[in-house]
């Protein structure tokens, strides 16, 4: 008798009567198996499917097609009741990051009613599934750690990259979101556990911009981590080694460019998300005329924040070029914002670029960047070194600079001191005062410091929310000049028109959309952005406008252009409704 027939005949009684068809039961724990799996859409693998399974809305008829019968409770409740029901339960926990995990488990359970909660709450929700809560997330990751939910390429996979993009199960994807984890917002090097800035990204594609789940990639590039306390944390999830840098970094990084475009073809959007300085514009740079690739950082930010700008300009008066800008920070978000800024004022005015820069000034952590101080810029910050005498504080600088636009991208919290925003006021009748870093931590100043130390005259947004303020018997609205507003819509229309390239004109179309959506009930408030319950409207029109750009450059591959591309926009975005099964 053969070893297998042994094993199978089960004379060990190993298998309780039951074959051991594979020679699980038998093998001991040294032993080698194969992990054979049969996947039908029916029994209990529906309920463990998360892309299929409805849990109580399962209707009796379906429970018998489908082999459910006894598995579920005999209720059989609507997907609103169950949403209510849901709700409930998030709503009793005061740990935000609870709350977090409680969101992640019901996406792994059942992908429709996740987005269904996310799309009816998006407001309430949408600062659980990322910032600022997902900043705690990515810190506290390796403890909380369930499922993967996207690849994981690490440079033991060198060489071997589009293997590991074949093992993924879905084969049309249309957008990746990818981190190397080295600048997870305002707190530096996750390492590995920055995977949870990609999976956030990408819920936010599906349910603000309805772009399909099953079309979306998230992936996290390990090179290792130059932080510490994860190298020492025994729970740590990725590669235990100092970050690898030069030519071992590019040559990997090239490696997965290449392999995306060979296995996905050439109109996948791969979307740059949370690289250090250094890595993120010589990436853009690199690969943005040859491959359509995205940097959130640089391009999503700015495209936000112009379209605040724009809108606020019916509060403040005049024109872009009428204003002059102070920003406190100049990595990633810092300087593509001012270069946005700039190619906007550029197009309006039918200024030189050159000459648009000059309304645009920067402070970095050595201070006001001036021509003095050229030969030691990194190269993003050269475009942005004014002739001015040197100045180290950002107090001296306001002071000096006088601008109307006070913006933060620093990443540090606090540094919009009570001097600094009392300088702004004494300077301007409504200081626009943008409180960019992420998460709430690092936010230069809050709402409440910006209307109180302004005296109720500020015009305030900021990158993670902060609730209303009540001051002088008013109440202020703060804005949040997320980037939520912009890439959803964005991603859906250069898929949906089949562009090949990102081009800067389509950025500012993003802006000039979402700037337009502002309406005067919002201004009332004090409002430069329009609220996030309305952001799939939002979405399906900057998806129009970013795609009619895309058709006029030439860009767009999906022929012939539809005749009315909001109404196209609306058709092609994801519903979370439940289907009925036969």
């Amino acid at each position: 008798m053969s070893t297998l027939d042994e094993m199978t005949n089960d004379e060990a009684g190993v298998g309780g009567g039951v074959k051991d068809m594979y020679g699980e039961d038998t093998a001991t724990e040294d032993h080698p198996i194969t992990p054979w799996t049969v996947t039908v859409a029916s029994g209990f693998g529906l309920l463990r499917d998360p892309h299929h399974n409805k849990g109580l809305a399962f209707t009796y008829k379906e429970r018998e097609s489908h082999y459910m019968l006894g598995l579920l409770p005999p209720v059989v409740m609507s997907q609103e009741l169950q949403e209510k029901r849901l709700m409930n339960t998030i709503r009793q926990y005061q740990v935000p990051l609870h709350k977090y995990i409680a969101m992640m488990d019901l996406q792994e359970e059942n992908e429709r009613l996740f987005y269904k909660l996310l799309i009816d709450n998006v407001e309430e929700l949408l600062p659980v599934v990322y910032t600022p809560t997902v900043g705690e997330a990515c810190q506290k990751y390796g403890s909380i750690f369930r499922r993967p939910q996207g690849l994981y390429i690490s440079l033991k996979e060198k060489g071997r990259i589009l293997e590991v993009l074949k093992n993924w199960p879905e084969r049309n994807i249309q957008v990746i979101v990818v981190t190397d984890g080295e600048r997870i917002l305002g707190l530096g090097d996750l390492g590995c556990q920055g995977m949870g800035i990609p999976v956030g990204k990408l819920s936010l594609y599906t349910a603000l911009g309805g772009v399909r789940p099953s079309v979306c990639l998230p992936i996290t590039i390990d090179v290792g981590t130059n932080n510490q306390k994860l190298l020492d944390d025994e729970f740590y999830i990725g590669l235990k080694q100092n970050r690898a840098t030069g030519q071992e970094y590019a040559e990997l990084l090239e490696e997965f460019i290449c392999a995306v475009k060979q296995n996905y073809g050439e109109k996948v959007l791969v979307q740059f998300e949370d690289f250090a300085n250094h890595n993120a514009f010589e990436l853009l740079a690199k690969y943005r005329k040859t491959h359509l690739v995205f940097n959130d950082d640089i391009q999503g930010t700015a495209s936000v924040v112009l379209a605040g700008l724009v809108s606020s300009l019916k509060l403040l008066g005049g024109t872009l070029g009428d204003h002059t800008f102070l920003f406190l920070g100049a990595g990633e978000a810092g300087t593509g914002i001012a270069e946005l800024i700039a190619l906007e004022i550029s197009k309006k005015t039918g200024a030189p670029l050159e000459e648009a820069r000059k309304k645009i000034w920067l402070c970095d952590s050595k201070g006001l960047i001036v021509s003095s101080r050229k030969e030691s810029l990194q190269h993003f910050k050269q475009p942005w070194a004014h002739e001015h005498e040197p100045v180290t504080s950002l107090l001296d600088a306001v002071k000096e600079i006088k601008p109307t636009v006070l913006i933060g991208t620093s990443g540090v919290g606090r540094t919009f001191t009570k001097e600094v925003v009392e300088a702004m006021a004494s300077l301007n009748e409504r200081p626009l005062i943008l409180a960019l870093s992420n998460p709430t931590s690092q936010s230069e100043c809050t709402a409440e410091e910006a209307y109180t130390w302004t005296e109720g005259r500020a015009i305030f947004a900021s990158g993670s929310p902060f609730p209303p303020v009540e001051y002088d018997g008013k109440t202020f609205i703060p804005g949040q000049a997320n980037n939520a507003y912009i890439f959803p819509g964005f991603g859906l229309g250069v898929i949906m028109s089949g562009t090949i390239r990102v081009h800067d004109d389509m950025l500012l179309a993003a802006s000039e959309s979402l700037a337009a959506q502002v309406s005067e009930e919002n201004y009332e408030k004090g409002l430069i952005y329009p609220p996030f319950t309305n952001i799939r409207k939002i979405s399906a029109n900057i998806a129009a406008n970013v795609a009619a750009k895309a058709y006029e450059l030439g860009l767009a591959s999906r022929l012939p252009r539809p005749k009315d591309l909001v109404k196209h926009a609306e058709s092609c975005m994801y519903s979370p409704v439940y289907r009925n099964y036969r």
